[in-house]
């Protein structure tokens, strides 16, 4: 199978009768030739409207086909730019400026923050889904036909989701996605009679390279439900022979907790179960392969590496707990703040080379000029790698705990918190301390009663003093981004003010 080099070559992949989407709600399936249809159909209308190379495509759609449909359609008229629908009115306002959206697609009846901040300045058209299952933009114009897209020209745009900061826009070539699928596919080994299902969002690379575009380019199907439902999730891997799934370890959990100690019927079928955008617990990799009966494998994706970068291997090979996995398709090193590569065993920051690794920032020289090295991207994050190359992540570098000089990964206190039998979520930070300049602070989430007492001293009894958090806020919940990641540095300031300094 050779790698397309622009989107539209993805929809060829598969037989026309074929079935590529599922939508199990609805009792709705979609043929490759249907899906072609629509989405070159929506390409032209986008054209009709006004839309070229480069023109931005904002979109404020839940998880359907009505997602995948514009995002292709848009990635070919123009440069498609999906937005969380769950942004607020100056949410929406910020990032339809910051893109230059020139247009915006809701649904007919929704989103009104998103309408309410284009209101003015940006023209918003809605898109439907008839009982046959056909997405179009209502009220298109005709007219045009949308010119075939170059490997180069932008696919995508997204923002990072860094905790401090400005947002940076990450533009996203079809060169970049088309490669970045093609390393999820050679590496699961993908095929036509996999069917995935896609239980994350559709407006970040997870749902849309690992789940849809990695499953078009090997010509199987997609299972779309419109939201990740815990009740039904098994239901629907029974109903449509699911093959595999990739999701972050907060619906894995939320599925281990529905499961109990029961394989869920429909589970026999799964040939592997991917984890990402999050640390996977390995105590939760072992129960998740002990209740699902499927090998779990990790992975390690960015946006700026239009999403997968690591990944543990499929059976026979060893998939190692608490790693990520060797690189896939992709040049992993670790490097030191000189811009010196490391040698095997050191720990210092992921850097990262490959076609599918994005160019740059959008206008931001300075941001090009910390995250590029001598042609490495700097991910940001701490790690190192074993002598067969595996890469296990310690922490983000900027969310490293300076205490005294000392350099503690807050990773390192979740994971043992997590072993606790009554922490449910944990996440350890640092906050200001007039001697050490910063101290430990953690915030967990109970499963079940214990006083913040006992936490410290399970924390005494496992963890170096100067690692041991000084104080334990127990709280209800922990602020995590739309695609499952803790937000550390959201914990700290929420909570840095009732800390013991």
């Amino acid at each position: 199978m050779s790698t397309p080099k622009n989107l539209p070559e993805l929809l060829y992949a598969a037989p026309s009768d074929r079935t590529a989407i599922i939508l199990p709600e609805a009792g709705i399936r979609l043929s490759y030739a249907q899906l072609r249809d629509q989405v070159m159909t929506m390409a032209d209308a986008l054209a009709s409207l006004g839309i070229g190379p480069g023109d931005r495509v904002a979109t404020v759609l839940p998880n359907g086909l009505a997602a995948i449909v514009s995002f292709l359609a848009a990635s070919i008229a123009g440069t498609a730019a999906p937005l969380n629908p769950g942004y607020r009115h100056d949410e929406f306002s910020f990032y339809l400026e910051d893109t230059s959206a020139k247009i915006l697609l809701c649904p007919p009846d929704g989103a009104p923050e998103a309408r309410s901040a284009a209101e003015g300045k940006v023209p918003v058209h809605s898109i439907d889904m008839d009982a046959s299952g056909f997405v179009r933009i209502l009220d298109a114009p005709k007219g045009r036909k949308s010119p075939s897209p170059s490997p180069d020209d932008v696919a995508l745009v997204l923002h990072t989701s860094g905790s401090t900061g400005r947002p940076k826009r990450v533009p996203i070539r079809h060169r970049n996605i088309a490669a970045s699928a093609r390393n999820i596919v050679d590496h699961y080994a993908l095929t036509g009679d996999d069917v995935a299902l896609c239980a994350m969002p559709l407006f970040h690379v997870h749902g849309l390279v690992a789940s849809t575009i990695s499953t078009l380019l090997a010509g199987g199907a997609i299972v779309v439900p419109s939201k990740f439902n815990p009740l039904s999730f098994w239901r629907t891997v029974r109903d449509c022979r699911v093959t595999w799934y990739s999701a972050v370890p907060t619906i894995h959990s939320l599925l281990l907790a529905r499961a109990g100690d029961e394989r869920p019927a429909g589970a026999e079928g799964l040939r592997f179960i991917r984890s990402c955008s999050a640390a996977l617990p390995p105590e939760m990799m072992a129960k998740m392969e002990q209740v699902f009966g499927a090998p779990v494998l990790e992975a390690y994706g960015m946006t700026e590496a239009s999403h997968q970068m690591c990944s543990n291997p499929r059976p026979p090979a060893a998939r190692k707990p608490g790693s990520v996995g060797p690189g896939t398709g992709v040049k992993v090193g670790i490097m030191d703040d000189l811009g010196n590569l490391l040698a095997q065993g050191e720990r210092g920051e992921v850097v990262i080379q490959g076609p599918n690794v994005v160019d740059g920032y959008e206008n931001n020289p300075e941001a090009n000029a910390k995250s590029f090295t001598n042609g490495w991207f700097r991910t940001g994050d701490q790690g190192v790698l074993d002598a067969e190359g595996y890469l296990t992540l310690t922490g983000r570098i900027k969310e490293l705990i300076n205490r005294g000089g000392e350099k503690i990964a807050p990773r390192e206190i979740d994971e043992l918190l997590l072993k606790h039998p009554a922490v449910a979520e944990a996440v350890a930070f640092g906050v200001p301390h007039k001697t050490w300049g910063e101290e430990v602070a953690a915030a967990v989430v109970l499963r079940e009663p214990q006083s913040e007492a006992a936490i410290l001293g399970y924390c005494k009894e496992h963890l170096a003093d100067f690692k041991c958090p000084k104080q334990v806020f127990i709280v209800k919940t922990i602020p995590r981004t739309a695609t499952g990641k803790i937000q550390r540095g959201a914990v700290a300031k929420e909570l840095a003010a009732g800390a013991k300094g």
